[in-house]
């Protein structure tokens, strides 16, 4: 991939006009106010990039953006340089992880530039009102082909390169990655008209980019305090503040719910046998696979060990039933690819799931009251032979006020 990218700079480096002075004033503006957001924002990156083990989103688009636009090949690639560079020393990664990631930069700002440029010359100074919406789509255009080329370079390679099948949003990122990667793309569309039109405005860019920056650290902070961080889903936390708001709107709205507890059969086993990174794997695998055949609004979260937790709402019994099952027989099927206890290739492959259900109301008036009758049915599950779905009974249930025992935290 580097190989291929050494390719394409070359053929663009021929094609490209000669620099003149216009464009190396516009060059050390933008290599400034990159300087400035870098230098403002160490402590904050190096934060951000320990804190997270799936796609990070580089803020930088800020400044290389308006270079896609505005500035010759060699130089937007030179800025690039200068900026990476300057990353060096907060990224903390392997040298050939970061020079990859360098050049999926580059290479994505080169082809964005190229596809701009053969839209036409022109000039920003004279744009009529047509001529205005012209050229914002073209914007639009270019910051896709910019976006859209890390995504298939970067996220090509992390499917590749994984030894068990990567979760989708490890490859291409979550919807709040992207979509501030789009706000990146987008400030950096206005950096480029303020680079035209008003030059001196860029440095107030340079004071956007730091609040911008210290806002992407406290949502993902947010996102963390929410996440378990060995399988990606809710953890108990994050899992009861979103329940408690979806049982809300189904008590309002009188619609249906459900609550599933699912607890993996023999799991000591698989740590006994295995490793601990082995069963580490299969709680990674199995949480991705709950996510993954589970509806958008359902809520996937784990309870603790090797339970964890459904959300269904608006959802009446007879769906449920085929939902869960669908769950059970996933689960049931899954091959994973992991390591022995030597470090050897494995495969776990048969692994089975008991699972509990309750529904709203039958089990339950409170959130808390679902989860002890779902727990109560898990029992029965194991009891009764293990790998099978039960479903609560009326008798589960046990009001919290006079419960001896609490599972919510």
């Amino acid at each position: 991939m580097d190989a291929l990218a050494v390719v394409v700079f070359v053929l663009a480096f021929s094609d490209s006009t000669l620099s003149q002075g216009r464009d190396w004033i516009r060059f050390a503006i933008l290599a400034a106010g990159a300087t400035v957001h870098i230098q403002l924002t160490q402590r904050q990156e190096e934060r951000r990039r320990a804190g997270t083990n799936t796609v990070l989103i580089d803020l930088t688009a800020v400044w290389v953006f308006p270079a896609v636009l505005t500035l010759p090949t060699p130089l937007t690639v030179l800025l690039i340089a200068l900026i990476r560079a300057q990353r060096w020393y907060t990224a903390r990664r392997p040298a050939n992880t970061f020079i990859f990631a360098s050049i999926s930069h580059s290479i994505a700002a080169v082809l964005a530039h190229l596809a701009f440029l053969s839209l036409g010359p022109r000039n920003w100074g004279s744009l009529t009102a047509l001529g205005s919406l012209r050229e914002f789509s073209m914007i639009i255009l270019a910051g896709l082909v910019y976006e859209g080329v890390q995504i298939v370079y970067v996220g090509g390679i992390i499917a590749l390169g994984s030894s068990t099948r990567p979760k989708l949003r490890n490859i291409l990122g979550s919807k709040a990655d992207n979509l501030l990667e789009a706000i990146t793309t987008g400030l950096g569309a206005i950096t480029a008209i303020l680079l035209i039109v008003m030059p001196p405005a860029v440095a107030v860019m340079a004071m956007v980019t730091v609040v911008f920056n210290r806002l992407a650290e406290l949502d993902q902070l947010r996102d963390d305090v929410r996440t378990d961080w060995k399988t990606g889903v809710f953890n108990m936390r994050g899992w009861s503040e979103s329940a408690e708001r979806a049982f809300g709107r189904a008590t309002r709205s009188e619609d249906g719910l459900a609550v599933l507890m699912i607890d993996l059969d023999h799991f000591k086993w698989i740590n006994d046998t295995y490793g601990h990174p082995a069963g580490d794997d299969v709680l990674r695998t199995v949480a991705q696979t709950l996510d993954e055949v589970t509806r958008p609004a359902d809520l996937v979260g784990r309870f603790g060990g090797e339970e964890f937790l459904v959300l269904l709402p608006d959802i009446d019994e007879t769906t449920t039933k085929l939902a869960a099952e669908r769950l059970r027989s996933a689960i049931e099927q899954l091959r994973i690819d992991t390591t022995d206890k030597r470090g050897g290739s494995t495969t776990i492959a048969g692994r089975t799931a008991s699972i509990g259900v309750a529904l709203s109301p039958a089990n339950g008036g409170t959130l808390e009251a679902l989860l002890q009758a779902a727990d109560a049915a898990v029992y029965q599950a194991k009891e009764a032979g293990r790998n099978q779905v039960r479903f609560a009974s009326s008798t589960d249930f046990q009001d919290p006020d006079t419960a001896g025992r609490s599972i919510l935290p």
